[in-house]
């Protein structure tokens, strides 16, 4: 049994925002934290006081999390970035709404006192008889993450112990977020004074300024005097709000989050459901009816739609029937279309498996598709505009000293360059068929067949092949080419010019994809220009078409082992900084290197370039800790430690430095998920580098100390190329159909009614009954073992609860 949160996070929109340059606007970007800790970074959206982001991402989470915040800031290329303001969501406030936060949320002034975080270890004692207690003592020994509030990336903290209006200090500790005082402190105990509270609070010291406030904690003296002692590490937490000066004045953001908690039982439990559902696709392939998919279509509301697509997609596809799951959808549709022009252009089921189905085995084509044109189109920034109510002669500029350009030269230009970009795009998907991953090249042939088979008059000639594109470049290439940095073929959005041309350039090959230039360039004449290029880029997609669904059926593998070579593996690759050390002492100078690093299922390995053989090799089962490095460290706030053992159990340390926030976390995502199953793990680790005989983190001189912080190995963010998880796909599964169980029961009576009117054999009849009778099953089983585990989670806190008091 384990516990899973995941997040989901879509960042939307921003309004009326402050303007924070003198040219009138600002360059907005976001920051998510989880408690504090940097997971995402936006890009910049330049030049506007509402940016548009439309970024979404999936966060595993350990249960333990408290809050989620948004820190919009204003990026400034000469100076530091500015704040703007932020927006906080406790862990509580997103467990109370289930269906999720969708909305505006204003954004609020940033108070130093309320950015606290850490944790500080104490262990605060009754002196005296349980009757008679005297004295109150409180031994003060280290914290860990506190904030930085100096600009060396550490603070200089010191702890304030208040108790009945009586304060004692301890020692200021330089230069450290780190600090470790092993310092007691005693009170006298008065029954007076019962009610007033111990407050220990951290600070960090400044000579010429005020102190900094770090967080504190509050003790209760009337539960003290009772428990007699209490210790551990405590969460530091904020000072009391201020009421905000700039309350509806900083703008607000507009965001999408929804957390999922869930208890993932044994595979034993959900083996039962997986099996019904494996055996209603089989049922197609034999030739009966798929009752359960049907149903299970027919009762899932457009909000749930793309999450039960993907989770499906991802248990057919460990199960080894995801080609047979996608073909009973498209029946599915297929004998509910009449309309030829309307099929698959609606946002079914069949439609966002599809989508999720291209993202999980298609995205590596995709990037060697798409990338080379992507690229070239952001490097040579070239000014396109087809349209003559767009066209900005000043944005074109001068073709020469004393001429400018005119609207009609600017149109010229614009449709050669148009007409270059394509042509590349158009060659290259014509080129792909020979790479195009082998299951794409199966599903996409059972689809043009079952099209084939479904409009077979000659007046449907072209169905076959718009089913086809529909979802290659409508759902797939299109939507890659206008937003290349939601696919991540791109770190950052493009600017405005840029996204011009890509728009133009998902424009032609949408119109492409719709095999008739007429109808599209009746609605945007200023195309026209293109219209060549289009007509001959038709014949080369049917072309391209042709090929991908004739394939040799000799060259077919087993679907089960070539799912598991494209899409089971982690692969992660691309340049890093690197530096490794062993026994050697850090050197004063830049220590980092350029490397390529690739990361596959089995090692980490790192060579001086992409095609050179590789120079080294960590083998990730001797991986013991996964971790970010201190700022301070290396003058970079995006510095990764990877922390493994050798054949002889001595420790070494590889530093990457990542160019980027999001890199640095897709780079301790992709390695924390494909570490999760090494036993060996540490449990605290040095966020500091051993330099000048002491760790810089918490001054520590022994080398071989077991650490200051603990390992944060349970926040990763959910990548495309992720293992799969069969167990947690199951339970998402069947969540979801418990919601929708009372339903799926009308719907199952109302389809019976329908084929009580049909001539059926007895036996086919029986089997559907049987399997849908034995989903509701499957599901009341299924509710019975949570139930149980809940009561036996809660007698076991109960237990632990009497234990303690009785300590």
């Amino acid at each position: 049994m384990a516990k899973r949160s995941t997040l989901f996070i879509r960042i939307v929109e921003g309004k009326n925002l402050p303007i924070k340059d003198i040219t009138g606007s600002s360059d907005p970007y976001c920051i998510v934290r989880i408690d504090n800790e940097a997971i995402i970074r936006t890009a910049t959206i330049w030049k506007t006081l509402s940016p548009f982001w439309g970024e979404e991402y999936n966060v595993h989470l350990p249960p333990s999390f408290h809050t989620v915040s948004f820190y919009v800031l204003d990026e400034d290329s000469l100076s530091r970035d500015d704040v703007i303001g932020k927006v906080s969501i406790s862990k509580e406030a997103l467990a109370a709404k289930p269906q999720g936060v969708d909305g505006w949320l204003n954004l609020t002034e940033i108070d130093p006192d309320e950015e606290v975080q850490g944790e500080i270890h104490l262990h605060i004692s009754v002196i005296g008889n349980r009757d008679i207690p005297t004295r109150l003592r409180c031994q003060v020994m280290e914290a860990r993450d506190l904030a930085k509030k100096d600009r060396n990336g550490a603070s200089d903290p010191f702890v304030r112990v208040r108790y009945n209006g009586k304060t004692h200090e301890s020692a200021v500790v330089k230069k450290t977020r780190y600090p470790r005082w092993n310092e007691s402190f005693e009170f006298e105990l008065e029954d007076a004074t019962a009610d007033s509270p111990l407050s220990v609070e951290v600070w960090d010291w400044d000579l010429v300024s005020r102190n900094d406030f770090l967080g504190k904690v509050l003790f209760n003296i009337n539960r003290l005097q009772s428990a007699q002692q209490e210790e551990g590490w405590f969460r530091l937490g904020p000072d009391k709000p201020k009421h905000s000066q700039h309350e509806g004045t900083l703008g607000s953001l507009r965001l999408q989050l929804r957390l999922r908690d869930e208890t993932v039982l044994p595979s034993s439990h959900y083996q039962p459901l997986t099996e019904l559902l494996c055996q209603s696709v089989g049922s197609h392939v034999n030739g009966n009816w798929p009752d359960l998919i049907m149903l299970i279509d027919e009762t899932t509301t457009a909000e749930s739609r793309q999450e039960v697509a993907n989770n499906l997609v991802k248990l057919f596809l460990g199960q080894g029937l995801l080609k047979e799951f996608l073909d009973v959808l498209f029946k599915l549709e297929l004998d509910k279309t009449t309309e030829p022009n309307t099929l698959f252009r609606s946002n079914s089921l069949a439609s966002k498996s599809m989508e999720s189905f291209l993202k999980v085995a298609g995205m590596q084509y995709l990037h060697r598709l798409l990338g080379p044109t992507i690229n070239r189109i952001f490097e040579e920034k070239k000014y396109v505009e087809l349209d003559p109510n767009k066209v900005e002669l000043r944005e074109a500029g001068c073709t020469g000293l004393h001429r400018t350009q005119t609207e009609a030269d600017i149109i010229q230009q614009s449709t050669t360059h148009l007409q270059s970009y394509l042509s590349e795009l158009l060659n290259a998907i014509l080129q792909s068929a020979t790479y195009c991953p082998l299951v794409l090249c199966q599903v996409f042939r059972q689809l043009y067949q079952r099209v084939q088979a479904r409009f077979p008059d000659p007046e449907y000639r072209k169905v076959k092949f718009i089913a086809v594109t529909s979802f290659l470049c409508l759902r797939f290439i299109s939507p890659a080419i206008m937003s290349p940095k939601l696919f991540h073929l791109r770190d950052k959005h493009a600017d405005a010019r840029t996204s011009r041309t890509l728009l133009l350039l998902a424009k032609a090959i949408q119109m492409i994809a719709n095999l008739d230039t007429l109808a599209c360039c009746s609605k945007e004449p200023w195309m026209n220009p293109l219209q060549p290029t289009v007509q001959q880029g038709i014949a080369q997609l049917k072309d391209f078409i042709t090929r991908l669904v004739s394939y040799d059926d000799a060259e077919d593998l087993d679907l089960q082992e070539r799912m598991s070579l494209q899409c089971g593996t982690m692969e992660k690759e691309g340049y890093l900084l690197l530096h490794r050390t062993k026994d050697k002492c850090m050197p004063m100078t830049s220590p980092f290197k350029k490397y390529f690093v690739t990361l596959s299922k089995d090692t980490l390995s790192y060579a001086r370039t992409q095609h050179s053989k590789k120079s080294s090799f960590i083998s990730l089962p001797k991986i013991r800790a996964v971790e970010k490095v201190e700022e301070k460290s290396f003058g970079s706030a995006n510095v990764m430690q990877i922390i493994s053992s050798d054949d002889t159990g001595q420790l070494e340390t590889l530093y990457l430095d990542c160019k980027s926030v999001n890199e640095l976390n897709h780079w301790l995502s992709a390695l924390r998920k494909a570490c999760s199953h090494n036993t060996d793990t540490m449990s605290s680790y040095h966020p500091g580098v051993y330099k000048a005989d002491r760790w810089s983190c918490c001054h520590q001189k022994d080398k071989a100390d077991t650490g200051c912080d603990k390992t944060k190995h349970g926040v990763t963010l959910q990548e495309w190329y992720d293992p799969l998880d069969p167990d947690l796909e199951s339970q998402l599964i069947y969540r979801h159909l418990l919601g929708v169980q009372q339903v799926m029961k009308e719907k199952y009576l109302e389809l019976n009614k329908l084929h009580e009117n049909e001539e059926e054999q007895p036996e086919k009849g029986q089997k559907k009954t049987d399997g849908v009778v034995r989903l509701f099953s499957a599901l009341q089983d299924l509710q019975n073992s949570h139930l149980a585990v809940e009561e036996e989670e809660r007698s076991k806190n109960k237990n632990n609860f009497l234990l303690e008091l009785q300590t």
